[in-house]
């Protein structure tokens, strides 16, 4: 979505006018700060909040989590503060701020949250928001498209993550994640583990881009630009990794997590980088860029040792600092050349100079070099692989993935601000407001500062790599640290990344010519899968919904009988059959009544004759009710059946007299011999549920109550009276309006009758 001009005096005040909308995050970023130098970690409270489901209220902040706080609130400023400006003017704007603050305070739940369901809750939360910003410009079909493929996606992680939670709660013997990290080492051998955690994978990989999930979220780039920095480069796609991060104190020691977590992340790296040389829109570009290192983040949670720990700590705060100014360099250039394509955004420096000086030093943080955070970033990271002793192949694929953000950080910096002016441009290029440039402006000065002095952030950084691994040591990591394996890293990184820059036309042709390939991939199979669904319910509706009443009803009783076999079959080892009594002949008598008129309403096909032999079986079932001591029901069962009776044949007999006698269908002959086997097998079923559950010791507890109740309580010494009168009136009630209902039913019916006769 191109923002609306906002270089107007008019715009500049409305724009100005929204910037209270930051005062919300930034006194949660002062109060955090302040807490942070007065409290130390950790933090927690906790409250009941759900009994019943043993769900607390329990809130946890350590270093991983003061970490999430401080990038969520921090980058939330700067984002309003970004979105006063780019949205001025637009009369949505208040919409987008509202969705913006609420997603905030859910993700503030979220990592904060110690109790697995209530961080399922403000998980879900952050997808149905998420879902509504993608989706804000929703007059446009690739932003419902996308934000519906976001929250599909999303979504359903989120299904299989509540199914892994309640696994794995229920293999640990608690929903808290402190309880179950302490206890892991007791339940490491559990057979149900390798489940659990697959289920939680799903959820993750999910939420932060994992492949085979990755493509939701370059197609997430429909959003406003203040959107994409803040969801997609800080906060939200980093959920499921935060997720990982915080279990893997808890099993970092299983092969199945580490083989896992290093093979996936390492493989959405690599396709990230690949999709990313294949773009030529900046923010598609940025977008595949964070994916790759969404996957490298997932690679180093996999991996073993102190400094893995360390880099995911460093590698979240330094993305964080550079990847949202870009975003915010792409929103300015498209504010103010009204394009994204790099091959229209070159020589941009002579207008934009203050967006080429943010990009500038946000491209030296992302490709790594001295003097940025970035650079502290990818020397964790290099210390991490030496210590892990990864496998030559994830370390190429790394290498091949770092080279590829030098050539992004190149694309953003160098091809865009410092090439040679675009001959096709349609319009005069201008420098953003103020409220879009000191955002950006402000976190690459941070970024460089925190380059220079990187002692500043160190404690922050070991407390979150604590969290993480809780042996974490700084001076172990700080003895083990080796300063040639980081050098040579970062200057393979940069030459190679220097190639891809300057072929990156070559490589961008070549791959498009691959584009074939694209029908194997999961995003393909995702949109295959999509239009089958139309197609699937289609064909259900055609072969339920056919209009035939005993169809209908065929289905229900079948339905209604399989459930009824399964619940039985499962719960044969604790049944046992009844002792069988003579059956008084009265209740012998009714039951051939019922079975008589069941019987010979398969046989006849007069409809009169129909009606009148099922009643037999509304009379059987009342007399059967009267004799086993339930008169109320009894007379119930009387008065609806005589009065559908006595109506029913009295239209049947008027409109046989009509010119042109109605046709009444009594049931299509194909399905006869199915409903027969339903019939049998609902009657096998229930009576065999009813014989079982009278089997079963009788519970007196009803009973007795109501008899030591009914006097002094109803003042009532008819027990029968006392029982449907008073304790159960409702059930009383339910019988009366089952009688006013069938004389509703009936009274049109009566009309007809008569205006026939």
């Amino acid at each position: 979505m191109s923002a609306a001009r906002s270089d107007s005096p008019l715009a500049q005040a409305t724009g100005a006018s929204a910037l209270p909308c930051a005062l919300l995050p930034a006194s949660l970023f002062a109060l955090l700060v302040g807490g942070l130098i007065s409290v130390p970690l950790p933090w927690s409270v906790s409250w009941r909040w759900i009994p019943a489901l043993d769900l607390q209220f329990a809130l946890y902040v350590d270093g991983l989590a003061a970490q999430f706080l401080l990038l969520i609130t921090g980058i939330g400023t700067l984002v309003a503060v970004y979105g006063a400006g780019y949205l001025a003017g637009d009369g949505r704007r208040w919409r987008v701020f509202a969705l913006l603050l609420l997603f905030m305070l859910a993700m503030i739940g979220a990592v904060c949250s110690d109790h697995l369901l209530l961080l399922f809750v403000f998980w879900e939360l952050t997808s149905v928001l998420s879902f509504l910003l993608v989706g804000f410009d929703h007059a446009r079909e690739s932003s419902r498209k996308s934000a519906q493929q976001a929250l599909l996606i999303t979504g359903t992680g989120g299904l299989f993550l509540l199914a892994g939670i309640i696994l794995l709660a229920e293999i640990g013997g608690s929903c808290s994640l402190r309880q179950l990290i302490a206890a892991a080492p007791a339940f490491a051998d559990d057979a149900r583990l390798p489940a659990a955690l697959t289920l939680l994978f799903l959820g993750a990989f999910s939420k932060s881009a994992q492949f085979p999930f990755h493509f939701w979220l370059p197609n997430a780039m429909a959003a406003p630009t203040p959107v994409s920095a803040y969801l997609h480069s800080a906060t939200l796609v980093k959920l499921g990794i935060y997720l990982l991060a915080r279990l893997d104190a808890a099993f970092s020691d299983l092969l199945f997590w580490e083989y896992a977590l290093v093979g996936i992340g390492t493989l959405t790296a690599v396709l990230a980088a690949v999709q990313t040389v294949r773009e030529r829109d900046l923010k598609r570009i940025l977008a595949w860029s964070t994916v790759a290192t969404l996957g490298t983040l997932t690679m180093l949670v996999g991996l073993p040792g102190q400094g893995a720990a360390l880099a995911v700590a460093a590698l979240f705060f330094a993305h964080a600092l550079y990847k949202a100014p870009l975003f915010f360099v792409a929103g300015n250039l498209d504010h103010g050349a009204g394009t994204r394509d790099i091959d229209r955004l070159t020589g941009m420096r002579r207008y934009l100079p203050w967006t080429a000086t943010a990009a500038l030093l946000a491209a030296l943080s992302m490709a790594g070099l001295p003097l940025s955070f970035g650079f502290v970033a990818k020397d964790a990271m290099t210390l991490a692989k030496v210590e892990a002793g990864v496998f030559a192949l994830v370390s190429h694929a790394t290498l091949f993935v770092g080279s590829v953000s030098v050539a992004v950080a190149a694309v953003a910096a160098i091809h865009i601000f410092w090439g040679r002016d675009a001959a096709d441009r349609a319009t005069h290029p201008h420098e953003a407001p103020l409220p879009m440039l000191l955002p950006p402006l402000l976190l690459v000065a941070l970024g460089l500062l925190f380059g220079l002095r990187p002692t500043l952030v160190d404690p922050l950084l070991g407390a979150a790599a604590q969290a993480i691994a809780p042996g974490f040591d700084p001076l172990q990591v700080d003895s083990s640290y080796d300063a040639w394996p980081v050098a040579e890293a970062s200057i393979a990184t940069l030459f190679f990344g220097l190639l891809i820059y300057f072929g990156w036309d070559r490589l961008h042709a070549l791959l498009d010519r691959a584009r074939e390939l694209d029908e194997l991939g999961p995003e393909s199979w995702y949109w295959r899968k999509l239009k089958f669904i139309p197609k699937l319910a289609s064909w259900v509706t055609r072969r339920l919904q056919h209009g035939v009443l005993s169809g209908y009803l065929l289905t229900l009783a079948g339905a209604v009988a399989l459930a009824l076999l399964a619940a039985l079959l499962a719960a044969r080892p604790e049944l046992a059959w009844p002792s069988l009594a003579p059956l008084p002949l009265p209740v012998v008598g009714c039951a051939l009544l019922i079975v008589g008129g069941a019987l010979a309403a398969l046989l006849v096909r007069d409809h009169l004759v129909l009606l009148l032999v099922s009643g037999l079986v509304g009379y059987g079932s009342a007399l059967l009710f009267l004799f086993t001591g339930a008169p109320d029901l009894a007379f119930t069962q009387f008065a609806v059946e005589t009065v559908f009776v006595v109506v029913a044949a009295t239209v049947l007999r008027r409109l046989r007299q009509m010119p042109t006698p109605l046709q009444l269908a009594v049931g299509e002959a194909r399905w006869r011999p199915l409903a027969l086997l339903v019939a049998l097998a609902f009657s096998l079923a229930l009576g065999t549920l009813l014989l079982l559950a009278a089997g079963l010791p009788f519970e007196a507890q009803l009973s007795d109550y109501f008899a030591a109740e009914s006097l002094p309580a109803a003042h009532g010494r008819n027990v029968v009276n006392v029982i449907i009168v008073d304790f159960r009136a409702l059930d009383t009630l339910g019988e009366i309006a089952v009688v006013a209902m069938a004389f509703v039913a009936a009274l049109p019916l009566l009309q007809l009758a008569r205006g026939r006769s």
